[in-house]
């Protein structure tokens, strides 16, 4: 079990503001996960992976494949107070879900470094 967030690396954000967009995108999945899920990843240790794309376009062909499964899925919409402008596509959380499935979808992606 693992939860992936995938990360808008074009925005040129702050390390500060990618940490608190992860954390949104990871809660928002959470919360979309059923008991049973959410349950199995806790007591496996609550694995998450940040990957990252390149354009807003990636990110969204990323969102489209995970929204025809049955996996949690949360998009973050940037509030606009920061960084970066009002409404701005920021991430994707993905899971927790099996490690198999989100891997068929996120496998070609690269770590955020």
């Amino acid at each position: 079990m693992k939860q992936i967030i995938v990360m808008r690396a074009d925005l040129n954000m702050s390390r500060g503001k990618i940490a608190a967009q992860a954390c949104h995108a990871s809660l928002g999945a959470y919360k979309k996960a059923d008991e049973k899920s959410s349950k199995k990843w806790e007591s496996e240790g609550e694995k998450k992976v940040v990957l990252k794309v390149n354009s807003l376009e990636e990110l969204f062909e990323i969102y489209e494949l995970v929204k025809v499964t049955n996996m949690p899925i949360y998009l973050v919409h940037d509030a606009g107070h920061t960084e970066i402008p009002k409404a701005t596509v920021t991430c994707l959380g993905i899971g927790p879900d099996e490690d198999e499935k989100i891997d068929k979808i996120t496998q070609d992606l690269k770590l955020l470094k």
